[in-house]
């Protein structure tokens, strides 16, 4: 089925990259929410991105894991390629690493053994799909 812009509400933006931003954005049809990578159509065509773009599109079409995010649904729009993704709470890494005690970075051992394991579960599922990605 078809979607297109029209079929979500954006909210705030999570993070921004060379190519564009992601925002939190919800499903109008639903109220589910959902993480919107929109990559600017001009600066992938400037940068020579579309390839990579696309190879993203793919591998996170096939990936379904409690640790990586997935694709819900692709559109485009006059200025924007969009890959809505499932959204993943709670902030990233670095955000946890930074902000969360500014007077005392980082996190206690047991708290780190708890994230590198995520992200071998992560790579784990990426190498059982024969995916090797950045």
């Amino acid at each position: 089925q078809a979607v297109s812009a029209e079929a979500f509400v954006d909210f705030r933006v999570l993070g921004k990259g060379g190519f564009g931003e992601v925002c939190a954005c919800q499903r109008r049809t639903t109220g589910k929410m959902y993480a919107n990578k929109r990559l600017n159509k001009k600066r992938l065509k400037k940068r020579q991105g579309y390839e990579a773009a696309l190879v993203e599109k793919r591998i996170l079409a096939r990936v379904h894991s409690r640790f990586i995010v997935s694709l819900a649904c692709a559109f485009q729009t006059k200025t924007d390629l969009c890959l809505v993704m499932t959204i993943m709470n709670g902030g990233d890494l670095r955000y946890h690493v930074y902000n969360v005690d500014e007077d005392n970075p980082g996190f206690p051992e047991p708290r780190a053994v708890f994230y590198t394991a995520q992200i071998l579960l992560g790579l784990e599922h990426l190498h059982q799909h024969r995916i090797v990605y950045r």
